[in-house]
């Protein structure tokens, strides 16, 4: 079957309703994978994120950038232009259904209720596409380029020459919108046009379908094109085995159907250690340059993490948690006694005075969430490995230990062991007399070991 009957009549689309599909949308030099879903002979795509930066173009491609030009070419109001960028860089433009001759999308303006933009543009002719179809089928880089999502110069270039134009030109665009504004295009209108050029920018299909033609039906009606070449190649081959010698090639079939794609490389080991920020200068009227730099080392920290792990280990179950985390990754910022600036408004945030944070910084340094729950939570163990313990230590000749569910008190108050519900010893030490117990020295799961570890330092 031909394209001219395939193609040339919109309403036998090869979409169907509830079909999905997704596109890559660039925004602002990323690219941001957007669900879209085509319905009856149209494609829905969401609402694009916000465009924040003024100096970004709105297309990286050139096609995109002529739909641009189409639009700019036109408009003899460059106020109206201007508002319709802001618009689109601000998100003002809901969700965009393109179709064969149109592209529709509700615009919020100044009022409450959106305006109703449309664009609209001239569809190719069932011969157009035939001509279109030709040129692109001749050249096996051209299909290769449109399944890569791009559109080659020279492409556009054929179906110039075979008198087919694409691309909008001055005028080719005719925009209206529901609002009170008669400008040509209003900003509502304008704001669309240059959302759509995002979306031409990601997949040149867009310009397609907005021409008349959709993309599985064009893909297919290739394939048969590129299938009855190949067809006549072999025949031609065949009959001429007897005559001299045929030149080297490859045949279309092959390379259409041929997608070979180099290796990616091995992706570089992992750092051993998170990276340090940068120093960053203290200027007048910006943000702290030490809290700046506390936030840059925790973040590296977590993305090293992230990296080595393919996980989060420091996610935190509240605020409380995530301060004590952070002031644990960062144990030069305190001590027992002295606080910085930025440690104190740490715990001031939370709702803890900065000794609070501090021990509870030193218990987590010790064992993570386990060393903080050992040091707020108190228990009562069952009898095994516990029990033993005091007789463990009088064997080794340590200072007998009192009991007080899972604490061993020494007799002066001055060393402590707290026994962890993942079977580890937690020693503690205070000033004698005092009650006032700190972290200190490693975790272990020999009571023994834990007491000596405190004792020789």
């Amino acid at each position: 079957m031909r394209a001219s009957s395939r193609l040339g009549d919109t309403s036998a689309s090869a979409s169907r309703p509830g079909e999905t599909r997704a596109s890559a949308t660039r925004t602002g030099g990323g690219t941001r994978t957007a669900s879209t879903r085509t319905g009856g002979n149209g494609r829905v795509f969401p609402s694009l994120p916000q465009h924040p930066d003024p100096q970004a173009p709105f297309a990286t491609s050139w096609w995109g950038n002529a739909w641009i030009a189409a639009l700019e070419g036109t408009s003899l109001d460059a106020g109206r232009l201007a508002c319709g960028r802001a618009y689109a860089r601000e998100g003002h433009v809901d969700t965009i259904t393109v179709a064969p001759g149109r592209i529709v999308a509700y615009v919020h303006g100044s009022r409450p209720r959106p305006y109703r933009a449309e664009i609209r543009m001239r569809t190719l002719t069932p011969e157009d596409w035939d001509t279109f179809l030709d040129a692109v089928a001749t050249e096996p880089a051209h299909i290769a380029a449109l399944l890569d999502k791009d559109m080659p110069h020279a492409l556009a270039a054929a179906a110039e020459q075979a008198d087919v134009q694409l691309l909008p030109g001055p005028g080719d665009l005719v925009p209206s919108c529901s609002c009170p504004d008669h400008g040509r295009p209003c900003k509502h209108a304008a704001a669309l046009t240059y959302q759509t050029a995002r979306l031409l920018d990601a997949d040149p299909f867009v310009l397609l379908l907005l021409r008349g033609g959709d993309e599985a039906a064009l893909l297919d009606e290739l394939a048969q094109r590129n299938a009855r070449a190949a067809a006549r190649e072999e025949s031609d081959s065949a009959e001429s085995d007897t005559g001299p010698e045929n030149l080297p090639g490859t045949l279309a079939r092959e390379a259409f159907a041929t997608d070979y794609r180099p290796p990616l490389p091995p992706p570089l080991a992992a750092p051993a250690h998170p990276g340090e920020p940068p120093l960053l200068p203290s200027l007048p009227g910006a943000p702290d340059s030490t809290s700046l730099e506390f936030l840059a080392t925790d973040t590296a920290a977590r993305a090293h993490a992230f990296l080595t792990t393919g996980a989060d280990p420091f996610a935190a179950a509240d605020p409380w948690h995530d301060a004590v985390r952070l002031a644990a990754s960062h144990p030069g910022l305190t001590g027992r006694r002295s606080f910085s600036r930025q440690f104190a408004e740490l715990a001031r945030a939370v709702g803890h005075t900065p000794t609070d944070l501090s021990r509870a910084a030193a218990a987590w340094r010790q064992g993570a969430e386990e060393g903080l729950s050992v040091l707020e939570s108190p228990w009562d163990p069952p009898a095994g490995p516990f029990d033993r313990a005091r007789g463990a230590l009088i064997t080794a000749d340590l200072p007998r230990m009192t009991i007080h569910r899972n604490h061993l008190t020494n007799a002066s108050g001055s060393l402590q062991l707290r026994y962890g519900r993942d079977g580890r010893w937690y020693p503690y030490r205070s000033e004698p007399g005092r009650d006032d117990w700190w972290p200190e020295g490693e975790a272990d799961v020999d009571p023994v070991g834990a007491v000596t570890g405190v004792l020789e330092t």
